[in-house]
């Protein structure tokens, strides 16, 4: 896969799923094998996005355990991948012909605000419950605010979707110990603030027609910008003090892969797929982490996470337009009322 492959954004043509054909009575199928290589395209981008987030929450956590705060992780991330996409934005401008004031701020916000709510989350709430509440719900969040802003339909798929992924988010949380009396709780309510942000930013991609990687310079810059002063001004930081090891781990992790690297393959799917399809990668997060524990931690998952792992893979299936068999396809399009 060549560098061409990721900068050749083609954002105004887009992977439409399935063309039913109610007047005529045809199944929901694939409309060619154009669209068929094109959902494959934007299924591997959304995947590879989800590779690097199933790492970036553990890694953090990882930080947070050491002398770093989520200050200073904020700061890694913004400051290294600020820095290297800056000459990208001096090149191409902050689109704001294209975003408007509010695309901007959605994008340089919504950027930046998953950052700070999960990592002050991950204070008070386990690394599992950040995968399930953040990444894991946020597809829904993307979804209703696509429905409103960009007109979305919510197919009959894609609920059914959406009622697979949910029970599979909480069976996740309920078997890692999730403890919603507790300050667990507040951990879980930034989680989801995160997924919030996130949608906006999805959202304003999407709407703009904007590339990944420029959205993702774009975000880098701004989010660069607005915070360095504020964290170098303000006694908050302990970058000085910790171990060169802690900061290179969380710099090229934080600051390259999913602040660069991710927005990306990210902002890639979303152009192919859409932004309700392409963001239904997200909730794969939590199912991705358990089956990475099986080699890099020698952990396997549980019967209730097996069965999690399952109802999430096959939602994400469906909210993103993945081809259905011809009697399920002609299934939904009944149901769908020809939409």
């Amino acid at each position: 896969m060549t560098l061409s492959l990721f900068i050749d954004i083609t954002p105004n043509v887009i992977y439409t799923g399935y063309t039913p054909s109610p007047a005529q009575g045809e199944a929901i199928t694939i409309s060619s094998d154009r669209d068929a290589r094109r959902y494959l395209h934007g299924a591997l981008y959304g995947l590879g996005a989800v590779s690097i987030w199933s790492g970036w929450i553990v890694v953090a956590r990882l930080g947070l355990r050491t002398s770093l705060t989520p200050w200073d992780i904020a700061a890694l991330r913004f400051g290294i991948a600020g820095i290297l996409m800056l000459p990208y934005v001096y090149r191409m401008g902050l689109a704001i012909d294209r975003l408007g004031w509010p695309g901007l701020a959605a994008i340089v916000l919504g950027g930046a605000g998953p950052v700070f709510f999960a990592n002050t989350g991950l204070i008070f709430a386990p690394a599992a419950h950040a995968g399930a509440l953040f990444p894991g719900v946020m597809p829904l969040m993307v979804a209703l605010l696509a429905a409103v802003v960009l007109r979305e339909v919510l197919t009959m798929g894609k609920k059914i979707g959406f009622a697979l992924i949910l029970p599979g988010v909480l069976v996740i949380i309920w078997n890692t110990g999730g403890s919603f009396g507790s300050m667990q709780t507040v951990g879980h309510g930034l989680f989801l603030c995160a997924g919030l942000a996130w949608a906006f930013y999805t959202v304003a991609l999407r709407k703009a027609r904007l590339g990944g990687l420029h959205a993702a310079a774009i975000s880098a810059v701004g989010s660069m910008t607005l915070y360095l002063p504020v964290y170098v001004l303000l006694p908050i930081g302990t970058l000085d003090t910790a171990p060169w090891g802690d900061v290179a781990l969380q710099g090229v992790v934080q600051g390259v892969l999913t602040a660069i690297i991710s927005l990306l393959l990210y902002g890639r799917a979303v152009a192919i797929l859409g932004a309700s399809s392409g963001a239904a990668f997200a909730a794969l997060c939590p199912a991705m982490t358990a089956l990475l524990g099986i080699p890099i931690l020698g952990e396997w998952p549980s019967p209730p996470d097996w069965l999690a792992i399952g109802l999430i893979s096959a939602g994400v299936y469906l909210v993103s337009g993945g081809p259905m068999p011809q009697m399920v396809g002609q299934w939904v399009a009944d149901r769908s009322g020809g939409r």
